[in-house]
């Protein structure tokens, strides 16, 4: 068993967040090239961190040892969105994970095929015929920002437009909360970012409360009817799936997809993705694993372990990095590269390799 490359340093004078959250990418790319080891160490919210950014040490992390490595109870994200599929351990995630599979199966999407393609049309129709450049992104977050809403709470932007737009902007500063310092302070005439969005979550709540009372019909009226765990599990999931986050994350892939294909030279691969269903399903893994809408997650060892055959004491977190993840070159042929290929036939690389499908 060997000591972990890197060193945590002093408690606060050795904490490297500052310099992760900047440029988590560069901030890995140092490290791994200096300690030749895609699993090294440093001190990260003032903990001791095992950063894994290989396959085979994300396997351990998340599957071999998901009974030793737990999520973190005291995470900025438990407080602010509650329990959830999220945030919750072993075998209470694997029970909400049943139940909720039950609302995205292809009959239940299938029903909301018609908004879907509706609410596409209408934010996506003049981006073909626009002469001018465009910043997709904004569109690709209002586009986000409709179909989660309609879907997961009934609340369409062409029906009820002044609801639609006041749930964003409490959507967004409750996202606020999750990139805020910690602190909840309220004084006459300001609020800590941290204040603001746990008012914004309590509206959110009220709003999404008086949904699952009186909506029938739709994604609402499922969640109802499950067998979950306790009464207030519907309402903390609605309040997961209509965050900011899911927008945000879409119209981030939607842009890399954007670009990734755009200009002359990738012409042949746009018109081979236009014609062949299974040919765009690679190409979007490829932009998945390419770039990642998520830096990675967190993780707290309950016990001394190991990671890649490197010592993991009790107490410590360990943090996979999806983008390093997905360009391991142990497993990705030319890891830089754009090759859609790579995810075909024999070659084919297996999906759970690629943190942005679920893991």
């Amino acid at each position: 068993m060997s000591k972990l490359p890197g060193s945590t340093g002093i408690s606060l004078l050795g904490d490297k967040s500052l310099e992760f959250y900047r440029d988590p990418i560069t901030f890995c790319d140092r490290r791994i090239e200096k300690h030749g080891s895609r699993i090294f160490q440093a001190r990260l919210l003032n903990k001791s961190t095992s950063f894994v950014c290989s396959v085979q040490g994300m396997q351990e992390l998340l599957c071999d040892k998901a009974s030793v490595f737990l999520k973190d109870p005291t995470d900025v994200m438990t407080y602010m969105y509650g329990d959830n599929i999220v945030t919750t351990n072993g075998e209470e995630a694997s029970l909400l994970r049943l139940s909720l599979m039950n609302l995205f199966s292809g009959k239940c999407l299938a029903s909301s095929s018609d908004y879907i393609n509706s609410v596409c049309e209408r934010n996506l129709k003049d981006l073909s015929s626009s002469a001018e450049p465009q910043s997709v992104y904004p569109i690709f977050k209002r586009l986000g920002s409709e179909l989660v809403l309609g879907l997961f709470l009934n609340v369409k932007a062409d029906e009820t437009p002044e609801t639609f737009e006041e749930i964003t902007r409490l959507c967004t500063l409750h996202w606020h909360g999750i990139i805020s310092a910690p602190v909840n302070i309220k004084m006459p005439l300001w609020s800590s970012g941290f204040c603001t969005a746990l008012e914004a979550r309590d509206k959110l709540m009220e709003i999404i409360r008086e949904k699952l009372e009186l909506e029938q019909e739709g994604f609402v009226g499922c969640l109802r009817s499950l067998p979950l765990p306790d009464p207030s599990c519907a309402s903390q999931h609605l309040l997961l799936f209509i965050s900011a986050l899911i927008p945000k994350a879409l119209a981030s892939l939607l842009t890399s997809f954007t670009l990734a294909l755009c200009g002359p030279h990738q012409e042949e691969v746009r018109a081979q993705a236009r014609q062949d269903p299974t040919y765009l399903h690679q190409v979007l893994l490829e932009v998945q694993r390419l770039w990642p809408p998520f830096i990675g997650g967190r993780r707290i060892a309950n016990q001394d372990t190991t990671l890649g055959g490197y010592h993991v004491p009790a107490g410590s977190a360990a943090m996979y990095i999806s983008y390093a993840v997905h360009r391991d070159p142990e497993i990705f042929h030319q890891p830089h590269d754009f090759r859609p290929e790579r995810w075909s036939g024999r070659r084919r690389v297996a999906i759970y390799y690629n943190t942005t499908t679920g893991l």
